[in-house]
């Protein structure tokens, strides 16, 4: 359900720029997800995908519209953080569009560093890419 929600939501964010955008979403290159639940109700997802030994990237992150304002995306981000680090990855990367500013928020506020954008967003002129070197502390 909450990934059929954030394909709607890209596909209208992106337009005509979806189709590039969807090639890096697939779910086979993920290898691992969290779902965040308020009551019984999934209200947020994401995924991570490794990058290398070390990196990981977080992707296909979403929070229900009406969990917004409740502090969800920053324990969806924690969560992704701590399996990340679970699974010995000491960075993590990510991108998201420059038109999504409570993301970038989110991000910024996390302890997230904009970088040059990574392949394969290195030429997508609405994408921002973002690291953090995570801890355990």
């Amino acid at each position: 359900m909450l990934v059929r929600q954030l394909d709607a939501f890209l596909a209208e964010l992106n337009g005509e720029t979806n189709a590039f955008y969807s090639e890096f979403n697939k779910p086979d290159s993920l290898t691992y997800a969290v779902v965040v639940h308020l009551g019984d109700r999934p209200v947020g997802c994401g995924a991570l995908r490794a990058l290398s030994d070390n990196s990981v990237e977080i992707k296909r992150m979403y929070v229900e519209p009406v969990a917004r304002s409740c502090g969800v995306g920053k324990v969806l981000l924690r969560s992704l953080e701590e399996l990340a680090l679970e699974r010995r990855f000491t960075v993590a990367r990510l991108e998201t569009s420059r038109r999504l500013d409570h993301a970038i928020g989110l991000y910024s506020g996390a302890g997230y560093r904009p970088i040059p954008n990574y392949e394969p967003y290195v030429s997508a002129e609405d994408s921002i890419c973002f690291e953090k070197r995570l801890s355990g502390g």
